[in-house]
């Protein structure tokens, strides 16, 4: 089957008010099930849609729903049905986001094992949708409840699995219920018998649309797991970069939170990278994406329901530096490279139990991850010289050294050895340090003692029982957390780091304090990629930000934009110390002129700021 032509949602002939809360929802271009769907849906055609859970189906019916529903009006006008109360209110959920700036659009989900009396009365105050189990749905049927005659759109959400559960008799039951007249969408994975059956009785002149998962998955994508120590995440994932010379990367995190603090410590490490999660404003947000699509950020951080929306087409590898929540995460995330016929990498990293996450991965995509292997310190230092020498090579043969040859003068006059100076240029061109991973084996623990275990080749690794560290994972098939069909809501726990120490910050206002900076100060000095405190010494310049907690500031955000705005390393500042309404930033005196000219003007966080030498406490 051919490439599906993905739509822009911004191009659909839909309200604005529709418009607007997609993109606050992230999304730009329409999936391949939403390409195909909407525009039949749209037209009033009755549409058969066949494609797998977490392909956006909701947005594909939800969205010519919602387009279609007279506002105001007190009576039912759309209806979902699904198997299951975790999908409905997920469905719910997601219908509610979509009609978010639609004034007069009322949602209500009805299943059993609630208050049927709540339900009730959420239906007399004059739900427009109603999403609910085939169970429910008939008891409020009965009780004069709940009125179908004037049902525009029904759709049955995976229909095939309504089917399995025995729901024939009420699905038919249900639909008898609404007018003749109505749109009748159907949504499964198969294309069964019975489900055909339902489909001639109750669809006239239905569409087919079909989206299948080997459309979703790529055959161009390396796909590797890396058993791992949970504090060497990190480590592994910058040795892969650079061992690979990954130069446009995206990585996966399941919480805010992660996003934040993997941000911050490769910024630390010297690379160009920017998070995106739902914490953002679409300011925020279009602004981080044009750096990536451009090129000045090269490595994107972000959650799955932010990352929705991304279609960037030379994404070199894809990181799980979280191992996905959902098997359907997966699919959605390695989907980001490997794309217009390139070849892309897709890396997992597992900590302990994790495997087990991993080989439900394996048996839903019916594919083989094999293990891969990390690569030593010495590894990454041998691909780093080899790319040093071909770039000296290529300086060389340009032939315009000129203006640069009383350099090597000064320093031999100065009493290096020519050993020691290329030495000192190789390092810092290069940037590797070593640091406490160095010469660590940093597989981790399970998998080492899984080694001589004859199980481990299996075809979809071990053996071992249970369904992971989580238990029974989501309550139910469908029991997935209920931020919307298109990703799992993100983690809301605070931000910070508690890399930075601010314990001097008292002494540097005159002995003021307060309760915000004491609270870091248990958290020790922060430090280098060799572990040793930052420097605070005559080579350091203090400089004055006029921006603090009060604009919910971290340290991240601070070492991003110094190093955005003015090109210099994020790992060379020194202490961070923030307050209420300012902030104190140690900088290498070989770079305070370069921060104070192209700092000046920047904004931070949306908010223009003044840097400035700070004055003498």
């Amino acid at each position: 089957m051919s490439e599906i032509a993905r739509l822009r949602f911004d191009e659909l002939p839909v309200s604005e008010d529709i418009k607007k809360a997609v993109l606050d929802m992230g999304f730009e271009t329409a999936s391949p099930i939403q390409s195909e769907a909407i525009p039949y849906l749209l037209e009033g055609r009755d549409v058969i849609g066949q494609a797998q859970t977490g392909t956006g189906k909701t947005a594909a019916f939800g969205i010519p729903m919602i387009d279609k529903i007279i506002p105001f009006e007190k009576y039912v006008q759309g209806l979902v049905l699904c198997p299951t109360r975790e999908l409905a209110v997920q469905v719910t959920e997601e219908i509610k986001k979509l009609s978010k700036y639609k004034k007069g659009v009322w949602v209500t989900t009805v299943f059993g094992g609630d208050s049927i009396d709540r339900q009730i009365k959420s239906l007399k105050a004059g739900a427009n949708i109603v999403v609910g189990t085939p169970g429910r749905v008939i008891d409020l049927i009965e009780r004069r409840a709940l009125k179908l005659e004037n049902v525009k759109m029904a759709v049955l959400d995976e229909a095939d699995e309504m089917l399995d559960m025995g729901f024939r008799d009420d699905i038919e039951s249900i639909l008898q219920e609404t007018n003749e007249d109505r749109q009748t969408v159907f949504f499964s994975a198969t294309m069964s018998k019975p489900i055909m059956a339902l489909t001639a009785r109750y669809q006239n002149d239905p569409k087919l649309v079909k989206v299948v998962k080997n459309e979703i998955t790529n055959a161009n994508i390396e796909q590797l797991y890396f058993d791992v120590k949970g504090k060497a995440k990190m480590e592994v994932m910058t040795r892969l970069m650079d061992f690979y010379g990954v130069k446009l990367a995206l990585i996966f995190c399941n919480q805010k939170k992660r996003v934040d603090e993997v941000v911050e410590e490769l910024i630390l490490r010297g690379y160009a990278a920017e998070g995106l999660h739902g914490d953002l404003r679409q300011a925020q947000r279009t602004n981080v994406m044009a750096k990536f699509r451009s090129g000045a950020v090269t490595i994107l951080v972000a959650t799955d329901v932010a990352a929705r929306g991304i279609d960037v087409n030379d994404i070199d590898a894809v990181f799980n530096y979280d191992i996905p929540l959902d098997e359907e995460y997966y699919v959605h995330r390695i989907g980001r490279t490997g794309r217009a016929g390139k070849s892309g990498k897709a890396y997992t990293f597992v900590v302990g139990a994790e495997r087990n996450r991993l080989r439900d991965i394996m048996n839903y995509t019916k594919v083989k991850i094999d293990k891969g292997v990390i690569p030593s310190f010495s590894d990454v230092v041998g691909v780093k010289k080899g790319m040093f020498i071909e770039r000296v090579q290529n300086a060389i043969q340009e032939d315009d050294l000129a203006l640069f040859g009383d350099v090597y003068g000064s320093l031999t006059h100065a009493g290096f050895s020519n050993e020691q100076i290329v030495a000192a240029l190789v390092k810092m061109t290069m940037g590797v340090a070593k640091n406490e991973f160095a010469d660590e084996n940093l597989e981790g623990d399970s998998d080492r003692g899984r080694r001589n275990d004859s199980r481990s080749n299996d075809r979809f690794g071990s053996r071992d029982g249970g369904r992971g560290s989580n238990g029974d994972r989501f309550g139910s098939r469908d029991g997935r957390d209920s931020g919307g069909r298109f990703g799992s809501r993100d983690g809301g726990r605070d931000s910070g780091g508690g890399r930075f120490d601010r314990s001097d910050s008292r002494s540097a206002v005159g002995g003021r304090s307060n309760d915000r900076q004491r609270s870091f100060e248990d958290r020790g000095p922060r430090t280098d990629k060799a572990g040793k405190p930052y420097r605070q010494d005559a080579n350091m310049v203090r400089m004055f930000v006029n921006i603090g907690f009060d604009e919910k500031i971290s340290p991240a955000n601070i070492v991003g934009a110094f190093a955005g705005e003015s090109g210099i390393p994020g790992n060379t500042l020194g202490q961070i110390n923030i307050f209420d309404k300012y902030t104190f930033v140690d900088v290498p005196t070989e770079y305070a002129t370069t921060v104070l000219n192209r700092m000046e003007g920047a904004s931070i966080k949306g908010k223009r700021v003044n840097v400035e030498i700070a004055k003498p406490a």
